[in-house]
């Protein structure tokens, strides 16, 4: 009888925790289909802590930065049409080198369209000492390309993807016109 107790003792817990699971996350779609973005929701169904930006290492936004673009560019290639593995692959890579980050960020400072605080994280992901570089790109496109990548990861840390996808999409919109590359 006692044994019995405890079992059901248990199952009233488990179904509690497993309820309590259920609406944490309806909270965290909700919040976040209303007003939010995916980070946010990555932090609330994680229970991640809020961190302030400048607990993030340069370095740390780039890296972050740097998955976000490729994010970005994969979606763009999986999207403009139907095409091979092999050429969506080929296509995202010409797009997410450091050569072309170099060159869209070059573009967006000498058209000004960074804001005061964006130049300034790409001035430091720019000048940041790293311990390696891309193989395929000089040393001062491997820069521009991180001080790219800091800006990018600065937005999307800072919840403000729609700037990041503008940013995005002036680049892309210019270096496609520049290399004549359609998608």
């Amino acid at each position: 009888m006692e044994k019995s107790v405890k079992n059901k003792e248990r199952e009233i817990m488990q179904n509690a925790e497993e309820h309590e699971v259920m609406q944490s996350t309806d909270n965290c779609v909700e919040k976040t289909y209303n007003q939010g973005t995916f980070h946010e929701l990555v932090e609330c169904e994680f229970d991640l802590p809020e961190m302030d930006i400048s607990e993030y290492s340069i370095l740390n936004l780039a890296f972050v930065g740097d998955n976000v673009f490729d994010l970005v560019v994969r979606t763009i290639v999986l999207t403009t049409g139907k095409r091979r593995v092999n050429d969506i692959h080929r296509l995202k890579s010409s797009l997410v080198k450091a050569e072309t980050q170099a060159w869209i960020a070059d573009y967006l400072l000498k058209e000004n369209l960074f804001t005061e605080e964006e130049a300034d994280y790409f001035r430091r992901g720019k000048n940041a000492k790293t311990q390696n570089h891309a193989k395929n790109a000089a040393i001062s496109e491997y820069h521009r390309a991180t001080g790219l990548e800091t800006v990018m990861g600065y937005l999307y840390l800072t919840n403000q993807e729609n700037r990041l996808v503008e940013l995005c999409k002036l680049g892309f919109g210019a270096y496609m016109k520049y290399s004549n590359i359609e998608l």
